[in-house]
């Protein structure tokens, strides 16, 4: 099997300016440099130019998988995940490698213009080291970007389900968007912390804006009601509105024994006058 030759190397260092000059070049026309400081793409084009020549001075392989390239993926991960925070996609982190091609061909063809069964070979090797670390950057960039998607939906999640203190003793979760599996979940755990937290008597989950109810969203409604029921407190669905009353009764949902209200300002007074608290207007 074919390897890097030892004249390879010695022309990388040689012409290490010209490569870092020529790849920044090539990283801007292919859009690669989008929403990144000059100066940060020039330390990491730097950085990663110098871990290639000194992994490839310890004589590794080209199995970037193994001991000897632990410090460039690591580089290589840290890379992936700045990018995905910068909202680039995966051709464009791909491309931070891939745009190293051209300068690196260039500098080959001209360093063996007198051997063309030497530069044949060394293109090869030098296309299949970066071949297999541009892979191992859209492997991790897909690892981080799915890392931070569940990350931004755990936080939307949280932003959705605000508990609010509508009174002494009363509660309010105003519902907006589907409920699913996930975030009913969320929902029970919020709610129930927040019961223990002030002591509420009665919860009141508003449904106004959530856009449809099917068997799926009753059942996870009827969940929440039982845990609230099982804390030792009551529960009223408000935002019960024609359309969707209509559908709870083509479906033949059993919303037996769950108080329901049409709007919220119906659910909390019927909640203070469960609490003996009366609300009158001032004279």
């Amino acid at each position: 099997m074919a390897a890097l030759q030892t004249s390879t190397l010695d022309a990388m260092k040689t012409n290490r300016t010209q490569l870092l000059g020529d790849w920044s070049k090539n990283l801007e026309t292919k859009g690669a440099s989008r929403n990144l400081k000059e100066q940060d793409l020039k330390q990491e084009t730097s950085d990663f130019l110098h871990l290639v020549i000194a992994g490839l001075e310890r004589g590794n392989d080209q199995n970037v998988a193994s001991s000897g390239w632990d410090d460039i993926r690591q580089f290589l991960e840290k890379l992936s995940h700045s990018r995905a925070l910068l909202g680039q996609d995966s051709h464009q982190t791909a491309s931070f490698i891939f745009a190293l091609k051209g300068p690196m061909f260039a500098m080959l063809q001209n360093h063996y213009q007198d051997s063309p069964a030497l530069l044949a070979e060394q293109l090869w090797e030098v296309s299949e080291l970066l071949d297999a670390l541009g892979m191992h950057t859209i492997r991790t960039f897909q690892k981080s970007r799915e890392a931070v998607i569940k990350r931004q939906q755990e936080e939307l999640l949280e932003l959705s389900t605000p508990v609010v203190k509508l009174w002494d003793g009363v509660l309010a979760l105003p519902m907006i968007g589907t409920l699913d599996s996930q975030r009913t979940q969320v929902v029970m755990e919020s709610l129930l912390q927040r019961i223990v937290d002030t002591g509420s008597e009665i919860a009141i989950i508003d449904i106004t804006g959530v856009p449809t109810v099917d068997t799926l969203v009753a059942q996870h409604l009827l969940k929440t009601v039982t845990a609230i029921r099982l804390m030792g407190a009551d529960c009223i669905i408000s935002g019960v509105r024609p359309q969707i009353a209509q559908t709870i009764v083509h479906l033949g949902l059993d919303l037996q024994g769950v108080v329901t209200k049409a709007n919220l300002a119906d659910a909390l007074k019927l909640a203070l006058t469960r609490l003996g608290i009366t609300v009158s207007k001032a004279d």
